[in-house]
């Protein structure tokens, strides 16, 4: 769910205004999963942005402690979250630690990065839900680790309905800044897809498996 419709089309304007998410239904992107997809989203774009990034760090503080109340500890997962979850802690004025998607192979074989007391309270940090898998493994690394995961708090959600039951299974609760649902109605609003292209790229989300931008 979003906590803020103001500031989900504002995030979603300023994704879409750096080219962070972009929209190309003529011309789908081709994901490592094979799927063909009118969109792309790559977070990490907005470090490149200082107000846009400082935006995304007050914001996503804020409605950490609005929701959550302050964390003993911020999570952030690797590698897309790590940057954002560092600014987020930061202006927290709290310890962070990332998760990797599985132990080192090596040296003291960690999971977890950095110091994790403990029976900490914990939100993990996310720049993008697609299914939820990677992101839900590293929820279990840190129960596992005896931390408290109290929520999960991303940039930007895809909305599938599989990441839904995925969460709804792993009784997390998931707060994001802007969706997929967001992202379109200010896309068509700013002109970056055409009205009839909008309705090509909202049957996208409910089979991304089969998806096509064509009738064959």
């Amino acid at each position: 769910m979003i906590f803020n419709k103001d500031t989900a089309n504002n995030t979603a304007e300023q994704l879409l205004k750096i080219k962070a998410i972009k929209l190309q239904p003529n011309d789908p992107f081709i994901w490592a999963s094979g799927w063909k997809s009118p969109i792309y989203c790559d977070n990490r774009i907005t470090l490149s942005y200082p107000a846009i990034r400082n935006f995304l760090r007050i914001n996503m503080a804020k409605v950490i402690e609005e929701k959550y109340g302050k964390p003993d500890v911020i999570a952030g997962v690797a590698t897309g979250a790590i940057a954002i979850g560092v600014l987020i802690a930061q202006e927290l004025g709290i310890p962070f630690v990332y998760v990797r998607p599985e132990p080192k192979k090596h040296g003291r074989k960690n999971q977890i990065e950095g110091y994790l007391e403990k029976g900490s309270n914990v939100i993990v940090i996310e720049d993008l839900i697609s299914t939820g898998k990677s992101s839900l493994q590293a929820v279990e690394a840190l129960k596992e680790a005896n931390a408290n995961v109290k929520g999960m708090m991303a940039i930007f959600t895809y909305g599938f309905p599989i990441a839904e039951e995925n969460f709804k299974k792993a009784n997390i609760d998931l707060t994001t800044l802007s969706n997929y649902s967001i992202l379109l109605e200010q896309a068509v609003k700013n002109d970056y897809i055409t009205a009839a292209e909008l309705a090509l790229v909202q049957t996208w989300r409910k089979a991304p498996d089969q998806w096509s931008n064509t009738e064959d």
